[in-house]
């Protein structure tokens, strides 16, 4: 019951932040976070290749990498399993790595205005907070203190979001002078719903708390703030860099300091890796017995440190990190499947039968005529093994939907058109 309370705790606190971003179905998280904290190290295991130069070097990423990174689904893993077909096209999140802000980053120290564009380019955030001791990799501060780096970060991205502040309402008074003809002395009468939403997020700022935290905000207020390009209107994970021992054994020092301060800051999802664990394991990964050799050590010392049942099983994070940045961005897939191909395609959660169709192409949106839709459990249920809807449609469980259809997460779909009943531009 815990757990379950957990995660609906989490979805709650995606879908809050959610309403303040951009409607497509290309999202993308942003690693952010000081330097030398681990962002090239974990980017490059997201992607499962070297695709940033981890290098000791505080600055050594100064344009953001982009990767994209496959996303873990045993639903689409279970269809490539039944058709076997020559092409597999899985789902994808987009991730960047951001070079490291430093404190005085809003007002340009470091790289920091460049780095402030950078993040407000993506639509999440994993904020990467290191919790492990090292004296071959140098913290920016000369020392280890997650509380304190905590306290920078939100403070920079907090002090950008002031300054953006002061330039909303100088527009929206010139705006408002233009559109009512008013002189520069008269006072400028602002709508209550812009000043109530105005004041909040002011104060939620001030406060060093994400806007995107607040609950009460009205639909009004929330289509103001949509417009103004804040940074923490940004869903956003806070992502613990722990050492081997410390993952393995799921306990630290700053553990409970990191969550109080979360807490006290709005809440949050907080996820605790190890990129040294994790480097460990990739380097592995072309012999699966080595690997597994390596887990059952890692749980066996999980164990000696008092530890028992699935707490002490040590596995990758990097899943379950994968996952979480999709599901903060609000997005889903449905399938293709079939002899030729099976593909996962990525929408947001509530998208409508036409627009998926249209993301699979333009021509199925425009001359959309229905979808044929199976529910992956009732697939699983019903096939018998068969690559094919011939049980799903004797169980009467094979359904068409018409345009006002909102697709589910796992639907597996054949969309209908006929574009030549569509307008000629």
């Amino acid at each position: 019951m815990v757990k379950k309370g957990k995660k609906d705790a989490e979805d709650l606190g995606a879908m809050r932040a959610a309403r303040f971003g951009r409607v497509k179905n290309t999202l993308s998280m942003g690693f952010v976070g000081l330097p030398n904290v681990g962002k090239s190290s974990l980017t490059n295991l997201l992607a499962g290749a070297n695709h940033a130069e981890a290098a000791n070097y505080p600055f050594c990423t100064i344009d953001p990498n982009v990767v994209q990174c496959v996303v873990p689904d045993q639903k689409f893993r279970y269809l490539v399993d039944v058709w076997k077909p020559p092409s597999v096209v899985p789902a994808m999140l987009k991730v960047t790595d951001i070079a490291g802000l430093i404190r005085g980053a809003s007002e340009g120290a470091g790289l920091g205005n460049a780095f402030l564009s950078h993040i407000a380019a993506v639509d999440g955030i994993f904020h990467l907070i290191r919790a492990f001791e090292s004296d071959e990799v140098i913290h920016v501060d000369d020392s280890v203190d997650p509380v304190r780096d905590l306290e920078t970060i939100q403070g920079e991205l907090c002090a950008k979001d002031k300054e953006t502040l002061t330039k909303v309402m100088e527009k929206e008074k010139e705006r408002v002078r233009k559109e009512k003809g008013l002189s520069r002395s008269a006072d400028v009468p602002l709508a209550e719903s812009f000043l109530e939403a105005y004041a909040k997020c002011e104060k939620l700022i001030n406060d060093n708390i994400p806007v995107q935290t607040h609950e009460d905000f009205s639909l009004a207020e929330v289509e103001c703030i949509k417009d103004w390009g804040l940074i923490t209107t940004k869903p956003m994970i806070y992502v613990v860099n722990l050492s081997q021992k410390n993952f393995i054994r799921k306990g630290s020092k700053f553990l409970p300091k990191i969550n109080q301060w979360v807490k006290e800051h709005g809440g949050g999802q907080i996820i605790p890796v190890s990129c040294e664990f994790e480097e460990t394991l990739q380097g592995m990964q072309d012999d699966p017995a080595q690997q597994k050799a390596f887990l059952q050590q890692c749980t066996e010392e999980a164990e000696a440190a008092g530890l028992k049942g699935p707490q002490a099983e040590v596995k990758s994070m990097i899943p379950r990190l994968i996952r979480a940045g999709r599901q903060a961005l609000c997005l889903q897939s449905f399938y293709t499947a079939g002899p030729k191909e099976v593909r996962a395609w990525t929408i947001m959660q509530g998208t409508l039968a036409p627009q998926a169709a249209g993301v699979i192409h333009t021509d199925f949106e425009r001359g959309f005529i229905k979808a044929e839709v199976c529910a992956f459990d009732d697939f699983k249920a019903l096939h018998q093994g068969q690559a094919s809807m011939a049980k799903i449609k004797e169980a009467g469980k094979y359904r068409q939907e018409g345009k006002t259809y909102a697709m589910q997460e796992g639907d597996i779909v054949v969309f209908m058109h006929n574009v030549t009943t569509a307008k000629k531009k």
